[in-house]
């Protein structure tokens, strides 16, 4: 494989803008790879090579003639397929989008094109965000490269894995209950999902509109801090935007830990939900946490046990208004009925069912019973509450401590199709990924490890606005660890045909 291949962002940035490469050089070699081997993981559900070479080939003129470039122009990136590229497909892994083709470009990516940095393309997914395996998409599973046979978690799945396989330097995702950290977990990457209203969600579909937030994948986690960065800020077309400046990560990612108070969140979960594998991990990380000077205290949240039922009442009620849109009338495929009146109605209801997978399906009407009338208070309104009490236990908890952590996921990557026909064994991948979304709180996993010869992810968790804070426990742990465990991916040693 290629050295530059291997380069985190940020050294290739540096290494293109000392001319060691050319950015033409680089994304043809982050091409070549993936036409060689994203067959084996299925990555991508679209390549744009002519496009991500002509932004390439536009960088290096005007390296070549002095011309002041932006920090990362010329470092290639891939996009999961719900984040809007205008003229690019963008079908969110769903049959119902094929062949749409956005007039405009996400706010995220405005500002990846004002970086000019090349966009490789879209990666796979689970259908409209909704799954911890991207085993739900049209285009069929991603697989990790860690273990072909195994998922790469999802519903980032394709971005994940992408990073992993040394298909880009970095990606983004989308998470709405663990769905950047849950597959950078399994696949021995960094993930972080910001500070809910930090990156705009501006051309990013819905999919549950008070949980959903953008977010890097990268193989370092100044890396990840680095391009949060850069897609960060305050939009006036996101109206759930925050208007704080972006802080300069960068600064804090030295910083170390010492004398810090870290929040164990193990006892508030049943331990024998882990792998013994991911706990070993997990506590000998804590060891080195207070070999760093960091006082560990164990913390147990009161209301965490409600987080998993109420996030799987609020969100599939998002889901169920967020996708009404997709009718069959207005934009996407279009199904008529084979016999029967043509009625709106009718072309709705066959578009629906012929364009939905199952996953789908099953969470939109979900949510639009906890939505009716006579269900309502009940079930919508009772979660409500309990995403106030879980928001009460953080404020609780960070009146002790500086950060928490936990394991990201409980198991390491599950074979596929393990969990395909049992949907609440798949939902509890998410339980200690889903509280920071209902709170709104910014989290990022690690890798910090290996069971069973695949990757164990670390997540850590700090206030609303303190991103930096995150980022600078998160860059501790990977310098206390002083082992990339993303090289140690097997795709390290794939070789070309």
């Amino acid at each position: 494989m290629r050295d530059f291949l291997k380069l985190s962002a940020t050294d290739l940035a540096a290494a293109l803008a000392a001319g060691t490469y050319t950015s033409e050089q680089v994304t043809q070699g982050f091409l070549d790879r993936i036409a060689t081997f994203d067959e084996r993981v299925n990555a991508f559900v679209t390549v744009d090579a002519e496009g991500a070479l002509s932004v390439a080939r536009a960088v290096d003129a005007d390296r070549a003639k002095g011309v002041e470039l932006p920090r990362f122009a010329g470092v290639p990136i891939a996009i999961k397929d719900n984040i809007v590229i205008r003229g690019m497909e963008t079908t969110c892994s769903s049959r119902i989008l094929k062949g749409w083709r956005p007039p405009y470009d996400a706010t995220v990516i405005e500002k990846i094109k004002a970086e000019r940095m090349p966009i490789l393309g879209h990666t796979n997914m689970d259908e409209f965000a909704m799954g911890s395996s991207t085993e739900h998409s049209c285009y069929g599973p991603t697989r990790n490269p860690w273990d072909l046979d195994r998922i790469p978690g999802g519903s980032s799945g394709g971005s994940a894995a992408a990073v992993a396989a040394f298909f880009t330097p970095w990606a983004l995702g989308t998470d709405t209950g663990g769905s950047i950290r849950q597959p950078a977990s399994v696949n021995g990457i960094v993930g972080a999902k910001p500070t809910y209203g930090y990156v705009s969600r501006y051309g990013a579909v819905a999919m549950a509109s008070s949980l959903d937030q953008i977010g890097p994948f990268a193989r370092t986690v100044a890396d990840a801090a680095a391009l949060e960065a850069l897609i960060g800020g305050k939009d006036p077309l996101d109206s759930t935007s925050l208007p704080d400046p972006i802080p300069d990560y960068a600064v804090e990612l030295g910083k170390g830990i010492e004398n810090m108070k870290i929040g164990n969140l193990l006892p508030t979960f049943d331990e024998a939900a882990f792998e013994p594998g991911v706990l070993d991990a997990y506590k000998s990380t804590l060891e080195q946490l207070s070999a760093a000077g960091a006082e560990v205290i164990d913390i147990k949240m009161r209301y965490f046990d409600y987080a998993l039922p109420a996030y799987y009442l609020i969100m599939p009620a998002e889901v169920s208004s967020n996708l009404a849109r997709f009718d069959g009338i207005r934009y996407g495929i279009r199904v008529v009925p084979e016999s029967g009146p043509v009625t709106s109605e009718t072309v709705m209801a066959s578009t629906r069912g012929a364009g939905f997978g199952d996953e789908v399906k099953r969470r939109i009407i979900l949510g639009t019973h906890v939505l009716s009338a006579g269900y309502f208070d009940a079930y919508y309104g009772s979660a409500q509450k309990v995403r106030t009490l879980v928001l009460q236990d953080y404020s609780e908890a960070f009146a002790k401590v500086d950060a928490l952590v936990s394991p990201t996921s409980p198991t390491v990557a599950f074979p596929l199709g393990a969990r395909l026909e049992d949907p609440m064994s798949m939902y509890a991948a998410d339980i200690a990924t889903i509280p920071p979304n209902l709170a709104g709180l910014p989290a990022v996993s690690i890798p910090i490890g290996l069971s069973q010869n695949l990757p164990v992810g670390f997540q850590i968790t700090t206030p609303q606005r303190a991103d930096a804070l995150m980022y600078r426990v998160a860059a501790a742990v990977e310098n206390q660890i002083g082992v990339n465990i993303a090289e140690n991916c097997p795709a390290v040693e794939w070789e070309e045909k």
